[in-house]
């Protein structure tokens, strides 16, 4: 499973999550202007990003606003060059309004999906901010926040949600 199909999985969990009335979950798309585009297919060939974008997906739970990104990882060890500092900001601001932002891990080495609460994801930020490690082993998430598809829903982080709701109360 590579960065596209984690996304397409995510799609179609989102899809069974809107028809089943449990949440409401876009991705966010990436907006672009085109440079150059082929005369006879009409394909943009060239193009380079507007802005930067913020978070993958957005939405809303049961009433609750979320927020989240999906990070793909050939490794245990995930660098955090990969969350850029515009996201992780928007996730603070997000998680400041009430709302419930995290990221979506995919360790395509051992096939393992995992859902990163934002407190957790601000640790590993906070660490390597003040000069400590650029990154995180797979060893140091919390093992209770893996995701294992089932029911026909490929990427269940419905539950990371409830639990991380949990923790906060």
């Amino acid at each position: 499973m590579r960065g596209s199909t984690l996304e397409e999985m995510i799609n179609r969990t989102n899809e069974k999550y809107r028809e089943s009335g449990l949440a409401l979950i876009q991705k966010v798309p990436t907006p672009i202007t085109p440079i150059s585009i082929d005369k006879n297919t009409r394909h943009i060939t060239m193009a380079y990003f507007e802005q930067k974008s913020t978070v993958d997906y957005i939405g809303v739970v049961q009433g609750i606003p979320v927020c989240f990104d999906a990070k793909e990882c050939t490794t245990g060890t995930f660098p955090m060059q990969n969350i850029h500092s515009h996201q992780y900001q928007f996730m603070k601001e997000f998680e400041a309004q009430k709302g419930i932002a995290f990221l979506l891990l995919y360790y395509s080495n051992i096939n393992q999906l995992h859902y990163l609460r934002f407190q957790k994801l601000k640790e590993f930020y906070e660490r390597m901010e003040q000069g400590g490690r650029k990154s995180f082993r797979l060893e140091e998430l919390e093992p209770e926040y893996d995701i294992v598809g089932k029911n026909g829903i490929l990427v269940p982080y419905l539950e990371g949600i409830q639990r991380d709701l949990d923790m906060r109360e």
